[in-house]
């Protein structure tokens, strides 16, 4: 078993730093940002073919963040990484800030896809994927998809294409917290059994707890080794991960911390609240 202590601390800063920005803007989407730290952590730290000081380096990998309210995890993790300084986060939803409320490929650098019109980015995804198919690149496409948002049609769509295109470079993952705006999705519109609905569409299907980096590697691996087809990985995982008031609530889905619950939370992560 291998030690990856050194990404659970990035991924614990990854949290701070979303409470933090949070925080400071009033606005934002906590819930599934917090579920997603150890994909990203994964995916940015280790996994992914990149370089920031080249953002549009043509043999890259991609990444598109298909829910892109989850925008925090994405902007802490690039800052992390490199491509942009940590201040800039403190200025996520300001007016002419880079950082918007969703991504934006032309205002923030290493964001390959704007996004935030929820299921568009799975076909984006495949789009990229596609794309190095025919220009016979090597790079591999990344995406991350949320369990309320396959009940948008789109998705299916793109599922349909990518198993027909043969998309063995792309992998995706779902965040699979259970939970979206109005409530559980069993109750706002049931997606089980997801795994089997993935797999009769032509993928390959992988299933791990998404707070495991031993689970997630492994899953990549399989996913990097499986040929012909594109891969699902459906990550279990808890919206608001590491904060006790806030994991498996859907009102922490898209509400900003007060001061004194962004207190509370840094204080349980670990972190200093900004003055």
């Amino acid at each position: 078993m291998k030690n990856y202590e050194e990404l659970k601390s990035i991924a614990k800063s990854l949290r701070i730093n979303i409470i933090k920005m949070l925080e400071k803007s009033q606005s934002g989407h906590p819930g599934g940002s917090l579920s997603a730290c150890e994909i990203l952590t994964a995916l940015y730290f280790k996994e992914m073919n990149i370089d920031p000081k080249n953002p549009h380096w043509e043999d890259r990998d991609r990444f598109v963040l298909s829910k892109g309210h989850g925008a925090p995890v994405l902007y802490a993790a690039l800052a992390e990484r490199g491509y942009f300084p940590k201040e800039e986060l403190n200025s996520l939803r300001k007016i002419n800030s880079m950082l918007q409320g969703h991504p934006d490929m032309k205002g923030t650098p290493g964001v390959d896809m704007t996004t935030g019109s929820l299921g568009q980015g799975l076909s984006a995804a495949g789009g990229m994927a596609l794309a190095g198919k025919i220009d016979k690149k090597d790079y591999r496409v990344y995406a991350l998809v949320g369990d309320g948002e396959v009940q948008e049609g789109i998705i299916w769509e793109a599922a349909m294409s990518a198993a027909h295109y043969k998309l063995d470079n792309l992998t995706v993952f779902m965040d699979h917290n259970g939970l979206q705006i109005d409530g559980k999705n069993e109750d706002v519109m049931n997606i089980e059994p997801i795994d089997e609905k993935f797999k009769a569409f032509g993928w390959h299907v992988i299933k791990i707890d998404g707070h495991n980096f031993e689970e997630i590697f492994a899953a990549l691996e399989e996913a990097k080794n499986t040929k012909g087809k594109p891969t699902m990985i459906i990550a279990s995982t808890v919206k608001g991960k590491g904060v006790s008031f806030m994991e498996n609530q859907a009102g922490w889905h898209g509400k900003a911390p007060s001061s004194e619950q962004a207190q509370q939370a840094l204080e349980e992560l670990g972190g200093v609240k900004n003055d």
